[in-house]
């Protein structure tokens, strides 16, 4: 796990393995190529250049096609403990009052958890490119009597947060699917308060490792 701290920013990354960190510096498929493939020039000048310089946004960089497929595969019983989200939210400081972003929310299985713990005082934004998927969390909060959350279509490349509205960002089992990570954490980061953490679970294994 690496502390990154641009800009009064705290960005807190996770990984199962190596995780290639771009952009910001700083639904899963069954197959995809491995995070280390994913790493360019362009990325790792991200992370060293100084603020104001003109980098390129572009990235080819291989991905995974994002998932589109039954969204059960999201919750199974075993993926709390597996994935240790309680204490995902306590390095990432999500508490009582806080704003949530969960990027590429799928069936909203972070949303719901996060939303539990943030109260009514909070606010968690589900964010997906997926309509079909953004219905599916819609109706779940509605089901789970969660009126604290809220279902927003996103960009690729632009998550359509509001500025300066959230204290904590989770992209879970996401990262490898995004084909232009530099443009989407630098709209992502416009949305982050002074302070916010953004946290990246990313995979290459099983899911029960």
């Amino acid at each position: 796990m690496h502390h990154i701290r641009p800009a009064g920013i705290s960005w807190v990354i996770f990984a199962t393995l190596v995780l290639s960190l771009s952009a910001c510096a700083g639904a899963t498929s069954q197959t995809q190529p491995s995070p280390e493939a994913s790493q360019t020039s362009s990325d790792v000048d991200f992370v060293n250049a100084s603020p104001g310089v003109n980098l390129q946004e572009n990235v080819d960089r291989p991905t995974s096609k994002p998932y589109t497929g039954d969204l059960e595969i999201f919750e199974d019983r075993l993926r709390d403990r597996n994935l240790q989200i309680g204490r995902v939210m306590d390095v990432l400081r999500i508490e009582k009052g806080s704003n949530v972003a969960d990027i590429g929310a799928g069936s909203g299985w972070f949303t719901s958890r996060a939303a539990r713990r943030v109260g009514s005082s909070g606010r968690v934004y589900a964010v997906d490119i997926n309509r079909d998927y953004i219905k599916y969390i819609e109706a779940r909060a509605e089901r789970e009597k969660l009126s604290n959350v809220r279902a927003i279509l996103g960009k690729e490349d632009d998550p359509l947060l509001p500025q300066q509205s959230v204290d904590a960002v989770l992209l879970l089992k996401t990262y490898h699917e995004i084909a232009q990570p530099i443009r989407l954490l630098k709209q992502l980061r416009q949305s982050m308060r002074s302070g916010a953490r953004l946290g990246i679970i990313d995979r290459n294994g099983t899911g029960s490792d």
